[in-house]
């Protein structure tokens, strides 16, 4: 899957490279620092430190200020060099350089990704990394839609999957809806539309959930294909898969013969799923999977999880 990302000539701390993100210290940037705890709040001029190491300390992290150790390029620029599939899992992150294990690089609030924030009390600038980890695609396995609202400007959608940011992903306009497809990981998503500015659930979507503001955001349910393979067994004249994922129907899904044994795929929803096999008539766990778990009536199941 390609990944975009928001990125300018304004922005500081970091930059794109390839499939890497690029942390850059460049101390040319800086005009003071200020103390870590206990002591902050007391700031030096970074023409006073001498620098012996940087490291970059954000939420991807824990703000530890020692684990993400910065190579030195020469006496001024430090750099780390990150994959950014490593931050998928969420769409913005807040971050800072250390210098020395102790002092804390203030940004200058003139760059567009300077923001305040506070940590543990404390009234600090951190840069925002901001990245987009999904592409709008044709084919993505996401597809959202919204009926009518012909007359509005603008219509964008916001979730769980990008931190309800209100500007990323637009809606395309079309003959009598509205509309917008990612490709998403599977799991659960919260969402909403915003027509002009307006917040509202999906219409359309019968899941909803109350949010902490005690107003409704639609859920979508992103499922993955899974194929069982039961190898061997050449002799048998019926293989069927049954399991938790489908009421332990015995008859619903036979799988079909291949040189190896037998094989079928099915979407399953994100979670664990118990699971056997009747091989003409005899239940059986899966040979090749060596994760199994009681049910709730003391048979044993083979065991997949799905994330």
């Amino acid at each position: 899957m390609t990944i975009s990302f928001a990125q300018s000539e304004k922005v500081k701390g970091y930059r794109i490279d390839g499939d890497e993100i690029v942390f850059t210290f460049d101390k040319d940037d800086y005009k003071r620092a200020s103390n870590s705890l206990p002591f902050f709040g007391r700031f030096k001029d970074f023409e006073d430190i001498d620098i012996e190491s940087v490291s970059v300390a954000g939420e991807f992290n824990d703000w530890s200020m020692k684990k993400w150790r910065m190579t030195k390029v020469n006496n001024n620029l430090y750099e780390l060099r990150k994959k950014i599939i490593d931050f998928s899992d969420s769409f913005t992150w807040e971050f800072k350089f250390v210098v020395n294990n102790y002092y804390w690089a203030e940004p200058s609030k003139k760059h567009i990704n300077v923001v305040p924030a506070i940590k543990n009390g404390i009234s600090l600038n951190v840069f925002n990394l901001k990245l987009v980890t999904m592409l709008h695609k044709e084919d993505g396995n996401a597809k959202f839609q919204l009926k009518g609202f012909q007359n509005a400007k603008k219509v964008v959608l916001a979730g769980t999957f990008n931190k309800w940011d209100e500007q990323v992903f637009q809606m395309k306009k079309k003959d009598g809806y509205w509309v917008l497809n990612l490709e998403l990981k599977p799991g659960y998503y919260e969402y909403k539309f915003i027509v002009d500015g307006n917040w509202m659930e999906d219409p359309n979507n019968p899941l909803k959930k109350e949010n902490e503001h005690g107003t409704i955001n639609s859920i979508l349910r992103i499922d993955k294909e899974i194929t069982f393979n039961l190898n061997d067994y050449s002799d048998a004249k019926e293989v069927v898969l049954c399991g938790s994922f489908n009421d332990w129907n015995e008859q619903e899904i036979k799988m079909s013969k291949t040189q190896k044994g037998w094989t079928f795929s099915i979407l399953l929803e994100p979670g664990k799923h118990h699971y056997k096999y009747i091989v003409d008539g005899n239940w059986i766990t899966d040979p090749f999977n060596s994760v199994k778990e009681y049910d709730d009536e003391g048979n044993i199941n083979s065991v997949i999880i799905i994330k």
